[in-house]
Order: structure tokens, then C-alpha cells, then sequence
């Protein structure tokens, strides 16, 4: 139930921040937006590959192949939480990681490609990229697995 729960709060900040950024402050028309610069600026970013806009030569195909895995990733991760044993941090991990993913499965089933609009530079160094809340989810969740994850294949839940 935790993992469930953190997914759906990661889910619903993911979309909550994309309407409102997106559409409600129009960054799709505008592009660009200083918030607190040159920290954290919005930079409106259609991404239709991988990360940093790997693969999108060929974005049809390429947004079904990324929406099956992320599918199969969740699901296989949602499987093996509830057939293990996991600390409630890896619960919360995979949660985390849940969410981000199927926020990102449903701006490509939904846009045809990842709204993306974060972008952060510092200290003299100016990212050229932007990323989301699923984004940051995803790679907290899978570091958070990484490091809390328990790997004893005695804990495994016997199932039906």
C-alpha cells in the first residue's frame, strides 16, 4: 500500500506541474520563463527520445517502444515488491519511481512526447536541458532502489 501511494502522489504532482506550467502559464507558446535565474529557469522542451533527446529520429516508433518498457518496468517492479520483503524505503522507492514513469507514459500516449520545463544552472555552468518531476522521480526511485533494496531471496512471499 505504501509503494501504491507513493506513486500516486508522484503521478499527481508530475501532471499537476505540467498542466499548470505548461498549459496554465502557457510555456508552450512563450518557451521560455526566469523563475529564479539563473538557479531555475522554465524551458519548454518537447522530449520525444530517451533521455537528453536520445533516439528521436524516428519519434513514432520510438514513443511506443519507450511507452511498452516503461510499462514493463513498472510492472515488473510493482511485481517484485509485492513478491518480497522490502524495507518500507525501497517500498517508497519503487513507489517513487512508479509515479514518475507512468507520468511520463501518459504525456507520450497523450502529447506524443515528455513535456519537459525544468531547467537549473549554477555557478557559471549553463544546462542546456530540461527535465520534469517524473524525471527526478524516476531517478530518485531507482537510486532509492539501489540503496535500500534488500537482495535476500529467502524473504521471497510465497504466492498462490
Amino acid at each position: 500500500m505504501r509503494m501504491f501511494w507513493a506513486a500516486f502522489v508522484i503521478f499527481v504532482l508530475d501532471q499537476v506541474s505540467k498542466l499548470a506550467v505548461v498549459f496554465g502559464l502557457n510555456l508552450r507558446e512563450i518557451g521560455y520563463m526566469d523563475v529564479w535565474p539563473p538557479y531555475l529557469t522554465f524551458r519548454m522542451a518537447w522530449n520525444k527520445g530517451v533521455n537528453f533527446g536520445l533516439f528521436a529520429h524516428d519519434a513514432e516508433a520510438v514513443r511506443w517502444v519507450l511507452i511498452v518498457v516503461s510499462l514493463a518496468i513498472t510492472a515488473w517492479v510493482w511485481r517484485w515488491m509485492a513478491r518480497t520483503q522490502q524495507p518500507k524505503n525501497a517500498q517508497l522507492s519503487a513507489g517513487i519511481l512508479v509515479g514518475g514513469a507512468l507520468g511520463n507514459v501518459v504525456d507520450r500516449l497523450a502529447y506524443g512526447a515528455v513535456a519537459d520545463f525544468l531547467n537549473m544552472s549554477c555557478c557559471g555552468f549553463e544546462n542546456p536541458y530540461a527535465f520534469n518531476v517524473a524525471d527526478i522521480a524516476i531517478f530518485v526511485g531507482a537510486a532509492g532502489l539501489v540503496l535500500f533494496a534488500a537482495n535476500d531471496k529467502s524473504k521471497v512471499r510465497k504466492t498462490p
